[in-house]
C-alpha cells in the first residue's frame, strides 16, 4: 500500500504541475456551468424550458467534468511509457496492483475535488446543499472509475498523440453530445437517441441527476448500467496493462 500511495503522490504532482491540466480539471466545469446558467437566464419563462436550471444542469456538468480523467490518466501513462520511466519501475519490486492503484487513486481524488467545486459553485446560484448532494457525489465515483479505466486502456496501447485524439477530442465530444448534457435527447429521437441509451454517458448523467433530486428508484437502473460499464472498462484496463507489463 505504501508503494501505491508514493506512486499516487508522484502522479498527482505530475498532473497538477501543468496549468493547462489544472484549468481543464478544475476550471472548465465551472466555466461550462456558468455558461449554462447564463443561457437559462436568457430563456423566457413562457418557454417553460427547465433544462438549464441549476438543479438540472449541475449534475450533468459534474458528470461531464469527469471525462477529462481519461485524458489525464491516458496521457500520463503514455508519457511514462515513452520516456522509459515505467520500464525502470518494472524492474522494481512494485506489483501490477501498485501501478494500477497508483494511477487510479489520484484521478479519483481529482475527480471528487472537481465535483465538489462544481456543486459548491452551483450553491451560489441557488442549489441547496443537502444529503442528496452527497448521494450525487457518491454516484459520480463509478462514473469517474469508468473514465479512468478508459484512460488506462488508451495509455497502455497508444502514444500521447493517440491518447489526445481519442480521449481529448473523440471521447469528450461523444460524452457531450450523447449524454444529454448539451442538448435534450428527447427532442432528437431516432437512432441518435437509441445509441445514446446503449452507451453509458446518458445513464451517467441521469443517475447523477436522479441522485441529486432524491429519486432513488429512478436512479438505480441508470447507476446499474454505468456500474457495469465501469467494472468492464476497469477490468479490461487491468488486463491490458498487465500484458504490457509482461511484454
Amino acid at each position: 500500500m505504501r508503494k501505491t500511495l508514493l506512486f499516487s503522490r508522484r502522479n498527482a504532482q505530475e498532473i497538477l504541475r501543468d496549468p493547462v491540466n489544472l484549468f481543464f480539471c478544475l476550471g472548465f466545469p465551472l466555466v461550462l456551468l456558468f455558461l449554462f446558467l447564463l443561457i437559462n437566464r436568457a430563456i423566457p419563462e413562457s418557454a417553460q424550458n427547465t433544462m438549464f436550471e441549476v438543479q438540472n444542469v449541475t449534475p450533468g456538468v459534474a458528470m461531464f467534468g469527469t471525462v477529462f480523467l481519461s485524458l489525464f490518466c491516458g496521457m500520463l501513462l503514455a508519457k511514462d511509457r515513452n520516456n522509459a520511466f515505467l520500464m525502470r519501475l518494472f524492474a522494481s519490486p512494485m506489483r501490477p496492483s501498485d501501478f494500477i492503484g497508483g494511477y487510479t487513486l489520484p484521478m479519483l481524488a481529482i475527480g471528487m475535488l472537481q465535483t465538489v467545486l462544481t456543486f459548491t459553485a452551483a450553491s451560489f446560484s441557488g442549489l441547496p446543499f443537502t444529503s442528496h448532494t452527497l448521494l450525487a457525489l457518491v454516484v459520480l465515483i463509478p462514473i469517474a472509475l469508468m473514465f479512468v479505466g478508459i484512460g488506462l486502456i488508451c495509455g497502455s496501447v497508444l502514444q500521447e498523440t493517440g491518447v489526445g485524439g481519442i480521449c481529448g477530442a473523440l471521447l469528450t465530444n461523444l460524452v457531450g453530445w450523447l449524454s444529454g448534457v448539451w442538448i435534450p435527447l428527447d427532442l432528437i429521437g431516432g437512432a441518435f437517441r437509441t445509441i445514446s441509451h446503449i452507451l453509458p454517458f446518458f445513464h451517467a448523467a441521469e443517475a447523477a441527476k436522479d441522485a441529486l433530486s432524491g429519486s432513488i428508484p429512478a436512479m438505480l437502473p441508470h447507476l446499474g448500467i454505468v456500474s457495469a460499464y465501469a467494472v468492464t472498462c476497469y477490468l479490461a484496463a487491468i488486463v491490458v496493462f498487465r500484458r504490457k507489463m509482461r511484454g
